[in-house]
Order: C-alpha cells, then sequence, then structure tokens
C-alpha cells in the first residue's frame, strides 16, 4: 500500500478480517460479511518514522490496542469490497496526518498601544479608586 511518495506499508502488516455489519438490513444480514476490521501492525512497522508513529498513535486514541496495533472498523456499505476500500483509504489518511509534522506554536506578543491602554486604563482606575477614600485620612 503506498502512502505519500516515499512511503510503502507492506501488505503483511495489514490484517483484514470480515465480519458481520451491526443494523438493520433484511433477510439476507445475518448470512453475509460485509464489514470489515482492518488491524495494521504500528508497533512492528519499519517503514514509518518514529516522530510520524507517536503522531499515529495521538491521532488514533481509542482505536490503538495495547499491543500496538490500529484498529478500523468500516460497514457504512452493503458491499465488502467498497468497505475494504473505506478501511483501506482512512488508513491512508490517517498516516498521511501523521506524516505532516505540526507548525511550531509562536508566542503571541501584546502590541505597544494595546499595553498603553492598559497601563492608562489602569492609572484611571487607580485615580477613580483613590478619590473615594475618606478626606484626611492620608499617612
Amino acid at each position: 500500500m503506498l502512502i505519500a511518495d516515499t512511503i510503502l506499508i507492506d501488505e503483511a502488516e495489514i490484517e483484514e478480517r470480515f465480519i458481520r455489519a451491526s443494523g438493520p438490513g433484511g433477510q439476507h444480514v445475518n448470512k453475509t460479511e460485509s464489514a470489515v476490521q482492518l488491524r495494521f501492525d504500528l508497533a512492528g512497522n519499519t517503514t514509518l518514522p518514529e516522530v510520524a508513529k507517536r503522531r499515529l498513535v495521538r491521532l488514533a486514541g481509542s482505536r490503538m490496542t495495547k499491543d500496538g496495533a490500529l484498529v478500523l472498523r468500516a460497514d457504512t456499505h452493503r458491499e465488502r469490497e467498497r468497505n475494504r476500500a473505506e478501511a483501506r483509504d482512512r488508513l491512508r489518511k490517517l498516516i498521511e496526518q501523521a506524516l505532516i509534522a505540526p507548525k511550531p506554536r509562536k508566542k503571541a506578543r501584546p502590541s505597544l498601544a494595546s499595553m498603553k491602554r492598559v497601563k492608562t486604563a489602569k492609572a484611571q482606575k487607580s485615580q477613580r479608586k483613590s478619590l473615594r477614600k475618606r478626606p484626611g485620612s492620608e499617612d
């Protein structure tokens, strides 16, 4: 399975199981196994960089198992092949998203004019409160 231009996932690292889909489907629903459960062995993968693996674990969330496998389930379509293609497409999109490094956050700094406005407002409020004191109680 080709992801991006340089990364190729070995088919042996992807395991597909066909299971019965949930929900209504008529008389034929209990006979066909059209849903797909795709397991990608992330712990055993050697082609993805370590930083991308960490990002993928964070992106996957509860879809990751304790043994390091990513489990995706697709059962929206009635046909097995469409569900299979959807599960593989979701895996590819997740991996592509994990390969993109997030931009480093730059700390915001207030402008000089806004700092001056805050200072003048603070001085005015201080002046107003100082005028509320009793006269003659200055020490």
